[in-house]
């Protein structure tokens, strides 16, 4: 080979690398990015959901205090109402107490009137004796008739005065029993008025009380709602910086592909038209190499590894490709490469059709690479496929 070509060569694979390295850094400097982006955003959701669990406990804190209030309110009503029917009994009672009174008074009116009965009585008792009171009725009687009568009337007023006594006797029992049964029952009033009176200042207060914590509790959850809201807005940015940088990084793909791609092709436009391989199908006479035939397609080519999630290491041939990571192997659809298919691939190099995958389907054929670097660095292309046997 001539020595420019040798230079050629030299300056493109110097170039192939140096893009390639640069690639690659770039690969694992946006990839760490990535991985820490993620981390973040894991952390943010973590936060984001403890916030939410804050915020269900304080809601059901409200809603339990929302119950007692409803509950206490209920209790003061009834309190009202208890309180309302307590004060028509002290309205009643004190109508009958003022009634009471007006008995007491008029008892007292009667009481006084026999005593200016009984005092009359009392001095014309002093004045004349039994015996004299007889005597004088006996000489003042017309007859005898008469004379009984004038004594039985005057049997009667005496039995008059006895009943007069007795009669203010009772009345002035009956003033005492009225006067003690209105003091209790204003006394037991006056009890039964305070004491729902306290009952109801305790309600007030508790319900004021309440309302404080109810009160605290609602700005608590404005607190922890403005919390979650600022989590996920944090969140929503991560994932939006994930995205960028996921772009980034298929972005560099695409553009370190497309100048491997274009450094490859000068390479072999500078080396040969196509490779050159040792095969019984390439012999020429005498067994000499030549340019490689075959069957010429396109095809859409993606990367996968041996470490890929699902992949078990063996491929459908039964080739142990995880002990062999550097193994060349493409899937392919067997309807448009035979497995076992000996063949060149663009950007790749000699490999061996020997795996197939689900959604390898039509021209589409999935390279093996042997890290997920390289594969992710491979991306996705249309490159020519040479079907060697």
């Amino acid at each position: 080979m001539p020595t420019t070509g040798k230079r050629i060569i030299l300056g493109l694979l110097t170039t192939m690398l140096c893009v390639s390295g640069s690639m690659v850094t770039y690969a694992q400097t946006n990839t760490e990015a990535l991985h820490n982006a993620q981390a973040q955003l894991e952390q943010k959701q973590q936060i984001v959901e403890q916030k939410v669990q804050e915020q269900q406990a304080v809601n059901k804190d409200i809603q339990n205090i929302q119950t007692e209030l409803t509950s206490i309110s209920n209790d003061i009503a009834n309190n009202q109402e208890a309180m309302a029917k307590s004060q028509e009994k002290i309205d009643a009672t004190n109508q009958l107490i003022e009634k009471k009174k007006e008995e007491i008074v008029a008892v007292e009116d009667k009481m006084l009137a026999r005593e200016d009965v009984m005092k009359k009585r009392a001095v014309a008792m002093q004045q004349n004796s039994n015996v004299n009171l007889i005597i004088n009725i006996f000489f003042e009687s017309d007859s005898l008739s008469d004379f009984i009568q004038r004594a039985s009337a005057a049997s009667e007023l005496i039995d008059a005065d006895k009943d007069i006594l007795t009669a203010q006797q009772e009345d002035l029992k009956k003033i005492e029993n009225d006067k003690a049964e209105i003091d209790r029952q204003e006394k037991n009033l006056e009890e039964d008025q305070k004491a729902l009176a306290d009952q109801q200042a305790a309600l007030a207060q508790n319900m004021q009380k309440r309302q404080q914590t109810l009160t605290a509790m609602q700005q608590q959850y404005a607190q922890i709602s403005q919390q979650v809201a600022l989590a996920q807005q944090e969140k929503a940015g991560i994932e939006s910086q994930m995205n960028n940088l996921k772009a980034a990084i298929q972005r560099e793909q695409a553009d370190a592909q497309a100048r491997a791609a274009a450094a490859s092709a000068s390479a072999r436009t500078a080396v040969a038209p196509a490779p050159v391989i040792n095969n019984s199908a390439s012999k020429g006479n005498g067994g000499s190499q030549g340019v490689a035939q075959g069957k010429e397609i396109y095809v859409s080519a993606s990367a996968y590894t041996p470490f890929c999630s699902g992949c078990s290491g063996r491929t459908t041939t039964g080739l142990n490709v995880r002990a062999n990571p550097n193994m060349k192997v493409i899937a392919v659809d067997p309807r448009v490469i035979p497995l076992g298919s000996r063949v060149w691939v663009e950007g790749y190099g000699n490999a061996i059709a020997g795996d197939t995958g689900g959604a390898i389907k039509g021209n589409r054929i999935d390279i093996l690479m042997p890290t997920t670097a390289q594969a992710l660095a491979w991306g996705r292309k249309t490159v020519k496929v040479i079907i060697l046997n």
